[in-house]
């Protein structure tokens, strides 16, 4: 990975997650993501890939932010601070959402939730952890709210796949049948208390635990039980990113980046320009949606076993008019897929164009996002 390599050259430290010492011992195969040491696989990660498809996946996702906003106007700093309306967003709810800096490019993609009437936890990815809590802290000025960084004190575990349902049944009496997608509520496994959230980023059904980091190898030990008999296996960063691809959703630092608007990447409707008052990037994604984005983000099915990969160019005959974002031979369709940003023009689902793959180009055609979506 090119954090990875980066961070090697300057000999930087990496940050453990409270559950380093459990990966370890499972004979996990680890790399530094965005600084962190993080494990890639355990043992297949077509195996991985294929246990949260087809029964259950348990993921270490501790290296996520967590941002607690609190006080009489956290909505109203949130409304400001982001591009979503978090105003509208009921407690208990959460939404998928954006920071963006002031020309509208992103910052960050985010999850936040609602837990009370005035108080809300923004999920920020690990590479940009400081950037959110540090354009928050500058964005709460003048408003009745503080906001707090509790990274360092929250772990988090994820529960993916169509048994996540079972798994979790085994060791919580919450009412995991009323609690819906995208939607959080406090509860207790076996003595340890966690924020419950039925949120994901593999297509499948799951359930995402923020847990104090002192508790996580407990509560992993717990899942890791409860699961043994419905097909848990625990999972590593190459499988995430692989059932994320299949279910279409974007990665900051390859689909989103400061130099890319939420049109571009075909996530307007995040914008919420109905809400009321002013927000950051305001009047510049008002222009943004206006203009003719020149490339937007498409789907690509390819065919054979040769895969496009990140940085590839998407050809149009001899012309070179995108460049893949992500790429992979996909485990659960057993064919190359990718996503692309091309010139708009060449965007239209059913387009033959092409990708050179090391010196040889091969034949994709532009389709409808996601590739998978679970019945």
């Amino acid at each position: 990975m090119s954090v990875s390599s980066a961070r090697d050259n300057e000999r930087l430290p990496v940050t453990e997650t409270p559950l380093h010492q459990v990966h370890q011992d499972l004979g996990a195969l680890f790399t530094d993501f965005a600084g962190w040491s993080m494990p890639v696989r355990y043992a297949s990660e077509l195996a991985e890939h294929k246990a949260v498809r087809e029964a259950a996946g348990l993921f270490d996702l501790s290296h996520m932010a967590e941002i607690h906003v609190r006080g009489a106007q956290a909505a109203d700093v949130l409304d400001y601070a982001l591009v979503g309306n978090l105003t509208g967003v009921k407690p208990g709810r959460a939404r998928y959402t954006m920071i963006c800096d002031a020309d509208g490019g992103v910052l960050d993609d985010l999850v936040v939730y609602r837990l009370a009437d005035e108080e809300y936890l923004v999920v920020a990815n690990a590479g940009n952890a400081t950037v959110v809590a540090d354009a928050l802290a500058e964005r709460v000025a003048g408003f009745d709210a503080v906001v707090e960084n509790r990274s360092a004190d929250t772990a988090l575990i994820a529960v993916q796949g169509p048994k996540a349902v079972d798994v979790l049944a085994a060791v919580t009496d919450a009412d995991l049948a009323s609690l819906k997608y995208y939607a959080s509520v406090p509860a207790v496994v076996k003595g340890i208390d966690v924020l419950l959230a039925r949120t994901g980023y593999t297509g499948e059904d799951g359930f995402e635990l923020f847990v104090p980091a002192a508790q996580a190898p407990a509560l992993w030990q717990l899942l890791t039980e409860a699961g043994q008999e419905h097909g848990l296996v625990p999972c590593g960063l190459a499988c995430r990113d692989t059932l994320r691809l299949e279910a279409g959703m974007p990665l900051y630092g390859n689909e989103l980046s400061r130099e890319l608007n939420p049109f571009a990447a075909g996530l307007g409707r995040v914008v919420k320009f109905e809400k009321p008052g002013d927000f950051v990037g305001r009047a510049a994604l008002e222009e943004l949606k206006k203009a003719d984005v020149p490339r937007v983000r498409v789907g690509l099915r390819g065919t054979g076993r040769r895969a496009p990969r990140h940085g590839y160019a998407v050809l149009s005959g001899d012309a070179t008019i995108g460049e893949i974002t992500s790429g992979a031979l996909s485990p659960t369709l057993g064919y190359p897929i990718a996503m692309a940003y091309v010139d708009r023009e060449h965007a239209e689902p059913g387009t033959a164009l092409s990708v050179d793959i090391r010196g040889r180009v091969e034949p994709v055609e532009v389709v409808a996002l996601p590739f998978y979506s679970r019945a």
